[in-house]
């Protein structure tokens, strides 16, 4: 259902008004945006002085009471109950294909979550959501049926499923409408709102501002602005002023904010990465306003504030569900390796021993996810003069202390193998940036500032940087970008086409 607000004239930022009992009348926090008959009268609480920024006076936030009691609520926990409830209740009409009713009901979930029909979203409306849901729906159905079907060697048993499909169908559109509105009113009547502030003071900053102070269906209530060299605050239009982009994360803090939109922001890329990805931003939910706007409707499901386009970035992380999957695919793959690989690994040890005597295994310190140390194992191929020469001596490709068996074992990769007892342990995962040394770490991480990065992850025993052919004496940049590219592109096929071409690497030996 398509909601429309009344029309947007010109507007300036409402000065206070006054209550029924002819006290001042703050609008929330500091008179951003007038309240309507609907609204919770909340007065301003300052608990600090206003500071000084250059020409202009940065004034504290204070989160109202609604933004700090509803910071937890998301709009999927109404809108996925009523997707659940549409789609079993026809088992009510009838139970002889209960089974497959709550297979096609788990299975469509599924699909409406990875196509992101439960993802946050600023502008509410169910005739966008149509298209994808119905599709989503008749898809899962359809393997549903197939599967039937096939158990039962027979179209027959199909029929009676797919009346039941066309119930659910028929019941999916008002659930999903019924629940919009829930939020709608909520968002309305400010039971429900998350505090925003703004990254920037542009024209399109400033109309983004007004839009959220004047219309509260979008859920969020404006907190001020954050300031970037760029974009100047002398305007009344872009106040208040909350600080400054070096200080976002400890605004957000201040402000009780976890809502970060950025728009007109003219700086360099990197800065402004290396900010929206510090660790107080991580519960945060980001938000931008695309610069070529005009373009930004290939960029997934379309989005906006009062037609201005935003799009919600999505924070490369390996927390919560990815990083349960992906631990719980490297304990089985890692167990079920150790197992076929034994009799490999008994030779390749055997093989070692004979060649340079005892120390069949050599072990050294790398740096793990969140720069944590661990000891790393591998089947020895040589010899290093002291521990010093080992943490410090970068390639060894043509040492001349490399046996013919060390030579095998590294080109066929076959040294890396007891590196799966390190990703049973939790050092490590079976795909992820390659681990290194202590005193590369740190080199590199001062030479390239997106070295760094690539800790936010495990380290795996392979990589997408080694299968792209980055080995040996190699860019470190060029192995930063792709590992960096891996984690923020990350999914469990991902991870199937690397192990897929490590297996091509090892038979064709084209290891180090």
């Amino acid at each position: 259902m398509q909601h429309f607000g009344p029309a947007l004239p010109g507007h300036q930022p409402p000065g206070p008004t006054t209550t029924e009992s002819g006290e001042p009348d703050q609008g929330g926090a500091f008179g951003w945006w007038t309240p309507s008959r609907h609204s919770p009268r909340i007065p301003a609480q300052r608990t600090e002085e206003p500071t000084d920024l250059g020409s202009t006076v940065v004034l504290p936030y204070v989160a109202s009471l609604a933004a700090k009691r509803t910071r937890p609520l998301r709009a999927w926990m109404t809108t996925l109950p009523a997707d659940v409830l549409a789609l079993v209740a026809p088992i009510a009409w009838s139970q002889q294909y209960w089974k497959a009713t709550v297979s096609a009901a788990a299975v469509t979930i599924g699909l409406f979550a990875v196509g992101g029909l439960y993802r946050a979203r600023r502008h509410l409306s169910v005739l966008d959501e149509l298209p994808g849901l119905y599709l989503r729906m008749l898809t899962g159905a359809a393997a549903v049926a197939m599967a039937v079907a096939i158990r039962h060697d027979s179209i027959d048993n199909v029929d009676g499923f797919l009346r039941l499909t066309a119930i659910s169908a028929i019941l999916l559109l008002p659930g999903r409408l019924a629940s919009r509105l829930v939020v709608l009113m909520a968002r309305r009547r400010r039971w429900v709102e998350h505090s925003a502030i703004i990254v920037g003071g542009g024209p399109v900053a400033v109309e983004l501002a007004r839009l959220l102070r004047r219309y509260p269906q979008y859920g969020l209530r404006f907190g001020g602005f954050v300031d970037v060299a760029s974009t100047g605050h002398d305007r009344r239009e872009s106040m208040p002023l909350v600080g400054k982009l070096d200080d976002l994360e400890k605004l957000v803090q201040q402000t009780d904010c976890d809502v970060v939109i950025i728009a007109d922001v003219e700086c360099p890329e990197s800065r402004l990465l290396t900010i929206v990805l510090s660790p107080g931003l991580r519960d945060c939910d980001l938000w931008m306003v695309p610069r070529l706007r005009e373009f930004s409707q290939g960029l997934g499901a379309p989005d906006h504030i009062g037609a201005i386009p935003v799009v919600r970035l999505r924070r490369p992380t390996l927390d919560g569900p990815k990083w349960a999957v992906k631990r719980t695919s490297d304990l089985l793959v890692a167990s079920a390796a150790l197992l076929l690989l034994s009799p490999v690994m008994l030779l390749c040890a055997l093989a070692v021993r004979l060649e340079g005597g005892p120390g069949i295994i050599f072990r050294q310190q790398r740096i793990g996810r969140h720069g944590a140390p661990f000891d790393l194992l591998k089947f020895r191929s040589m010899r290093p003069v002291d521990d010093q020469e080992s943490q410090t001596n970068w390639n060894i490709q043509h040492d001349p202390r490399v046996g013919p068996i060390g030579r095998i074992l590294r080109r066929t990769s076959l040294d890396e193998l007891p590196q799966l007892w390190n990703v049973l342990r939790g050092d490590m995962s079976i795909v992820g940036p390659r681990p290194e040394r202590p005193y590369f770490v740190d080199r590199f991480s001062h030479d390239y500032p997106e070295y760094a990065m690539r800790h936010r992850v495990p380290v795996g025993l392979t990589g997408l940087a080694q299968v792209s052919g980055l080995r040996g004496d190699t860019p470190i940049s060029d192995r930063a970008r792709f590992d960096n590219y891996y984690i923020e592109n990350w999914s469990l096929w991902l991870d199937v086409k690397v192990v897929l071409r490590t297996m091509a690497e090892v038979l064709r030996a084209g290891g180090r």
